[in-house]
């Protein structure tokens, strides 16, 4: 690499909420933080858009209250498709909290920006170069390459993310087998379907402010390589074949596929470069966990983060941003690929979705899954072994 350009003590790859919140705890600790963000301008697509009650939790403590005050409030959640009540958590926030992405997004950035964090957008990653005592990033500009030297680096770039392959973390992962696609659509009325296994497939219909978003699995169906999202005519005609409804006089404003890929960072710390998010841990966006895991990264990693610029931190400070947080994604991740097999899998799993629902009828099992969708009995370490902060809260 040539001589860097531009110096900062934390990079961090990737505007979305969990790089953007990431920043707002560095820069609430005084670390200069620069983004590097592909996309030339924000996203205006609803994507993932369920805030647990942990999460509300802390987005409340950090001020963004407005974010909530605007959120429609859901107080259920489901395990694979079996809905309980969250009405009864310890907890102001208790229940789902539905935010279009685009919104959180812009609330974070403005706090972000409020806070002198520099956001460099149409910015691309294309190299990495680690050394003992900071990083050189290698970034492509609309103005040719730039090169900035960090004191550390952090990914927050997506399942794709360029941050975790350049610098080759180890992954466990899954290959994808089963695909289903999704759309945001205006103008049809089609009653509300939640979590329906039909002889076809699998369907989903939830209609707020004019919006209808439907999702769809057709049985039997494979991954289709892609470049892009769906066109809305696929959507209409797998949503055709499985549920028999007709939505063609819609108008599609968001479509998406995605697949049943799961996997996790061996490591979520390599040297001065770490990991955060959907570039750590990547899953089926089932129950809403992906985004709000990938919060409660940002906010473990925030603080101990600013210790270690700061050179203020406890030896193994830093590292053990890795030992809290992988454990909680791996259970999320089997809790995840549990509820894929019974919402999405073959009739061979009917037996599991009627004793699971004889289980779910039962006090104590309703309050274990409300704890683990509220992400509200997030632990680290075991109750064996636990660490020194056993619980968050």
């Amino acid at each position: 690499m040539t001589r860097p350009q531009a110096t900062a003590p934390v990079v961090i790859v990737g505007a979305g909420p969990v790089g953007l919140l990431l920043a707002c705890e560095l820069g609430s600790a005084e670390v200069p933080v620069v983004i590097v963000e592909r996309l030339a301008e924000p996203m205006t697509e609803s994507r993932a858009s369920q805030l647990t009650t942990l999460t509300a939790e802390l987005l409340h403590k950090r001020g963004f209250g407005e974010l909530l005050d605007a959120a429609a409030h859901e107080p259920r959640a489901h395990f694979g498709g079996m809905g309980f009540d969250l009405s009864g958590l310890d907890s102001p926030f208790a229940g789902n909290w539905k935010v279009p992405q685009y919104k959180t997004e812009a609330v974070l950035a403005a706090r972000a920006e409020q806070l002198g964090v520099i956001l460099l957008r149409s910015h691309e990653l294309t190299e990495i170069a680690e050394h003992d005592d900071y990083v050189v990033c290698g970034i492509r500009t609309p103005a040719g390459e730039l090169r900035v030297q960090a004191q550390y680096v952090v990914g927050c770039d997506g399942a794709n993310s360029t941050v975790r392959r350049l610098c080759r973390f180890p992954v466990s992962a899954k290959t994808a087998t089963k695909e289903l696609l999704r759309a945001d659509v205006t103008g049809i009325q089609i009653r509300d379907r939640r979590f329906e296994r039909l002889e076809a497939g699998f369907a989903v219909a939830s209609t707020r402010d004019g919006v209808t978003r439907v999702m769809v699995h057709a049985a039997g169906q494979g991954v289709t390589e892609r470049t892009g999202p769906p066109d809305f005519e696929e959507v209409v005609r797998l949503w055709r074949k499985v549920t028999g409804e007709d939505i063609s006089g819609g108008t599609a404003i968001w479509l998406d596929a995605f697949d049943n890929a799961l996997g996790q960072a061996d490591s979520y710390r390599r040297g001065r470069v770490l990991l955060a998010g959907d570039a750590a841990h990547w899953h089926m966006p089932i129950g809403g966990q992906a985004l709000n895991v990938g919060l409660h990264d940002a906010v473990n990693l925030g603080w101990k983060l600013a210790e270690t610029v700061h050179g203020r931190a406890a030896p193994g400070l830093l590292d053990s941003y890795h030992g809290e947080r992988h454990t909680v994604a791996k259970r999320v991740l089997d809790h995840v690929a549990a509820q894929e097999l019974v919402l999405i899998g073959g009739p061979e799993f009917e037996p599991l979705r009627t004793v699971l629902g004889e289980l779910t009828g039962l006090d104590q099992v309703r309050a274990h899954f409300a704890g683990v969708a509220s992400n509200l009995n997030e632990q680290y370490g075991t109750a064996d072994a636990p660490s020194p902060r056993f619980t968050r809260r």
